[in-house]
């Protein structure tokens, strides 16, 4: 054979896999504007913590109540970085709420509704009852062991607070009956009246997880 003739036998393959590649790249740029028509789902959840402020930056891992001493702790960390000069923010703290610490993130009406304090031990250190309200949120003065514990005032530090959206699923789920609702309408409800600031997050570890990646040292919250 005339080595200056093309081998006939391997360009016809080597023509099938440049037609193969040809299509696939076509198929691709195709799937690709369509992607780019439609807007695409936010599949990382939400941009939380977002930008944190200040050089200190703590979690505060609330899993249980516990008198609310994990509220005491994000207080701890700030009282003790205070601000340099005038305008200037030392320090944030980010507190997730998640498993039995999910109810300090809603509204009084869910724990009088849904008998929060009973079922779940929960004391009002105000009335020394089980609570009927969320006694972390808008407290009288006195009435926690730091004023400056309370929700209310650690979002008006700067605190960012995150509650985990599984614990409010399950726990609606258990007290719909104390509030004689289904267990859909109950998770609605909760949903509606979690603390406006309080962001719901997929789940608390999902919070615990991007905290930190956000530069955030951890802080068990016990």
């Amino acid at each position: 054979m005339d080595e200056r003739m093309p081998n006939t036998t391997d360009m016809t393959p080597r023509r099938g896999f440049i037609r193969r590649i040809a299509g696939a790249m076509t198929l691709g740029l195709g799937g690709l504007a369509s992607a780019r028509a439609e807007p695409l789902a936010p599949l990382d959840g939400p941009n939380w913590p977002g930008a944190l402020k200040g050089r200190h930056r703590q979690l505060v891992d609330a899993y249980q109540i516990n008198d609310g001493v994990p509220l005491e702790w994000a207080y701890t960390f700030l009282a003790t970085n205070p601000s340099p000069a005038p305008g200037i923010i030392a320090a944030t703290a980010v507190v997730v709420l998640r498993h039995a610490a999910f109810p300090i993130a809603l509204k009084s009406e869910m724990w009088r509704k849904y008998k929060i304090g009973e079922a779940f031990k929960i004391i009002d250190p105000e009335t020394k009852a089980p609570a009927v309200k969320n006694p972390f949120f808008n407290p009288k003065p006195g009435v926690l062991p730091i004023d400056g514990m309370s929700i209310d005032r650690l979002m008006a530090d700067g605190t960012v607070f995150g509650a985990c959206d599984v614990a409010l699923k399950v726990q609606s789920k258990m007290l719909a009956g104390n509030a004689g609702v289904s267990a859909d309408d109950a998770a609605k409800e909760w949903a509606a009246n979690v603390i406006p600031g309080i962001t719901v997050l997929p789940s608390g570890t999902w919070g615990v997880n991007r905290a930190q990646e956000a530069g955030c040292t951890y802080c068990t919250g016990g």
